[in-house]
C-alpha cells in the first residue's frame, strides 16, 4: 500500500463498512432507489473519503478537522439506519451490524484523533 491512508485500519474498516452498505442498498425496494440509497450510500462513502483526505499531506490539526467531518458523516448513517429500519427496509439484523460497524468506527476515529493533538 502506498499511501498513508491505506495503512490507517480506521480506514480499511470505513471501506468495509461502504461496501457492506452499498451491498445493502441494492436490495432496497425501487421506490427509495432514487431516495435513501444514494444519500445512504454518499455519506457512508464520506467517512472513507474524509479519512484519507486528510491524511494526506495535511497538519495533525487539518486531519483531526477532516477526521471530526467522518465522525459527523457516521452520525448521519446511524440516521439512515433508523430511517430504513422504521420504513422496514432493512431488519433488526442489518440495523445491529450497520450499527456495530460504526461504533466501532467511531471508537477508532476518535482514538486516532488523540493521538493528533499536540
Amino acid at each position: 500500500m502506498g499511501f498513508k491512508f491505506e495503512e490507517l485500519k480506521v480506514w480499511q474498516k470505513a471501506i468495509d463498512l461502504t461496501a457492506d452498505v452499498n451491498t445493502a442498498i441494492k436490495k432496497f425496494p425501487v421506490d427509495e432507489r432514487y431516495v435513501l440509497s444514494p444519500q445512504m450510500q454518499r455519506v457512508t462513502d464520506s467517512i472513507a473519503l474524509n479519512i484519507a483526505e486528510g491524511s494526506t499531506g495535511q497538519s495533525n490539526k487539518e486531519f483531526a478537522r477532516f477526521l471530526g467531518i467522518a465522525l459527523r458523516s457516521g452520525i448521519v448513517v446511524v440516521s439512515y439506519l433508523h430511517i430504513a429500519q422504521r420504513r422496514t427496509i432493512i431488519d433488526q439484523q442489518d440495523f445491529n451490524r450497520f450499527y456495530n460497524a460504526w461504533t466501532e468506527i467511531s471508537k477508532m476515529i476518535q482514538s486516532l484523533r488523540r493521538t493528533l493533538r499536540p
